[in-house]
């Protein structure tokens, strides 16, 4: 049961991940005030990259 919840959090995880790789301009917008939008821009990217894949490494050795 455990298992099944750390599972479903870890696919939340990687599914908030994409979200800030693919909208990430947008939500620069809405929610930072930076001068220049590009350097949020990629931040949030390179954030939501790790995020997967940190989170896409342990659901692999977890569901092993």
């Amino acid at each position: 049961m455990l298992q099944l919840i750390i599972k479903t959090l870890l696919i939340i995880f990687i599914l908030i991940g994409v979200i800030c790789i693919f909208d990430a301009r947008s939500l620069t917008k809405r929610f930072f005030g930076f001068g220049d939008q590009n350097e949020g821009a990629s931040g949030l990217k390179i954030l939501g990259f790790i995020i997967v894949m940190i989170s896409g490494i342990v659901l692999i050795f977890l569901s092993k």
